[in-house]
């Protein structure tokens, strides 16, 4: 993490050698949700492969670039995709880019994911206010000698989600007349889907699973950013009446439910200083 510094610094510098303005929110676009980045009055797109020290995203259905400009008159930073530990990327790689957002200025980093339903009173197309994770991805990002210019050697992680936030985010969706719950949301490698057992055991720790997120928030916890994350539960997970996952349905569904995420963005964004 010694080395950290030095590279947040030089892919942030490329940015501002771009783009001027200092951004105040940072997204991160997950598995077919990448629609909303269009909705951004973009001012500079940019391939990752040409940012310093930026992976590439090699992900079903991730663009992988950076969106800067403004989304409902709030200046942002956004990734259209994102990196995953199954891309063979360890974990301090895959959070370089929140490094790099917080290093521009943001204040707030909202993040979406697909996941699969555990909560039988959850439904395919639902959204999940994620409240609280699980780390079953054997890796973590703040292993290694602890830099304290990045962060504290223990980060505090009692409420890395924001419960301000989740309740706003909540609200907005009542307010939109669509499903959307709080939940737990635990964290695997991946990238293979799970077996009936492991949906047995997973049920009994959190409502829906996926394969992102966690290291990103860790990372945001560890250098004080606010978090909000929502989760687009696009299938279900019965142990005891399984059905077969395809990558390609969970694009579909997750790009369908889209609107309903952007719509709590957007609620979000006009209420940021609230």
């Amino acid at each position: 993490m010694l080395n950290l510094p030095s590279q947040i610094s030089e892919a942030a510098d490329y940015v501002r050698q771009r783009w001027t303005t200092t951004p105040r929110v940072g997204i991160i676009l997950g598995t077919g949700l990448g629609n909303l980045a269009d909705h951004i009055n973009a001012e500079l797109r940019l391939d990752y492969q040409a940012i310093p020290h930026f992976s590439q995203s090699t992900a079903l259905g991730h663009k992988g670039q950076l969106v800067c400009g403004h989304l409902s008159g709030v200046p942002v930073v956004t990734m259209e995709g994102r990196f995953h530990l199954y891309e063979g990327y360890s974990a301090r790689q895959i959070t370089l880019p929140v490094r790099v957002m917080n290093e521009l200025g943001i204040e707030l980093l909202i993040i979406s994911n697909a996941s699969g339903g555990l909560n039988p009173n959850f439904n395919s197309g639902d959204v999940m206010v994620i409240e609280d994770h699980v780390n079953l991805m054997n890796d973590n990002p703040l292993i290694g000698i602890n830099n304290d210019q990045l962060g504290p050697r223990f980060p505090d992680m009692s409420s890395p989600y924001d419960p301000q936030l989740v309740e706003l985010a909540l609200s907005i969706a009542r307010r939109e007349n669509f499903m959307a719950h709080p939940g737990v949301y635990v964290g695997l490698n991946g990238p293979n889907y799970e077996t009936r057992a492991e949906y047995r055991f997973l049920r009994g720790i959190g409502d829906a699973v996926g394969m992102s997120t966690v290291p990103e928030v860790i990372v945001a916890a560890h250098t004080g950013l606010r978090v909000l994350a929502l989760s687009t539960v696009t299938n279900m997970c019965y142990p005891d009446a399984p059905e077969k996952t395809e990558g390609n349905d969970i694009i579909a569904i997750a790009s369908a439910v889209e609107p309903r995420l952007r719509s709590i963005v957007s609620g979000v964004l006009a209420r940021i200083d609230s």
